[in-house]
């Protein structure tokens, strides 16, 4: 799960919307749970309040478990593990396995 952050391009591995890429927009880590751009997404009704005095519908993504997701390497745009290197100063980096770009 710590190889994973916010904003990180990913690709859906399995279930409904498998296939599907998107940019993650939050994470639970406790839970393991990922909530990407686009995907998982469902119609809730939402009754009449001062805030939304139409009510109506609203689209919302729901969280996916965390290893239904592949992070996806800048470089080839495929589907990637992540390993970590500790630099000359001590900074830990994510390296893509596939091509070895820093992520």
């Amino acid at each position: 799960m710590k190889k994973l952050k916010v904003n990180d391009e990913v690709i859906v591995t399995t279930g409904k919307s498998a296939g599907k890429t998107g940019k993650i927009l939050s994470l639970n880590r406790k839970t393991s749970k990922v909530v990407v751009d686009g995907v998982n997404e469902v119609k809730r009704s939402m009754k009449p309040s001062q805030q939304n005095p139409e009510g109506g519908f609203v689209t919302k993504s729901l969280p996916l478990h965390s290893s239904n997701v592949s992070l996806i390497s800048p470089k080839t745009k495929l589907p990637t593990k992540v390993k970590f290197v500790t630099g000359k100063d001590n900074k830990t980096s994510r390296i893509s396995k596939k091509c070895g770009a820093v992520i």
